[in-house]
């Protein structure tokens, strides 16, 4: 395989990762899913590349490594896209787990005595 081969599937990477994010944000996880499968090959396809024979001081060589640059920075910002939205939803988790906890919680009067509105019912069953 040649420098050209590795450029088309440099751009190919970077399409895909930038289709990656727009899925992401639209929160279609589908689509964002029949992505994966091309990604990994491409990843393997430049992986098995024997790029070491070819001239670094070939301007097309810089070109390509700007391009895997790229692709590095967009599949980071693709992973911080979804670890925001894994900690949301960790988040909203708590949340609901803190909400069942209070509704168990138990409410005295001035007396010590269990309150009269509270007694038996919790919070889920108002």
């Amino acid at each position: 395989m040649g420098l050209n081969q590795a450029l088309e599937q440099a751009d190919r990477l970077l399409s895909l990762l930038d289709a990656e994010f727009e899925a992401l944000k639209s929160q279609d996880l589908p689509l964002f899913e029949s992505y994966q499968q091309e990604k990994v090959g491409i990843l393997e396809y430049l992986s098995a590349t024997q790029l070491a024979e070819i001239n670094q001081d070939d301007p097309a060589w810089t070109g390509f490594l700007d391009r895997v640059k790229d692709c590095r920075d967009r599949h980071r910002r693709n992973q911080i896209l979804i670890q925001r939205k894994l900690d949301a939803i960790r988040g909203a988790l708590k949340t609901l787990e803190g909400a069942e906890a209070a509704s168990s919680v138990e409410v005295y009067d001035k007396m010590g005595r269990l309150s009269a509105g509270r007694r038996g019912r919790g919070l889920a069953d108002a």
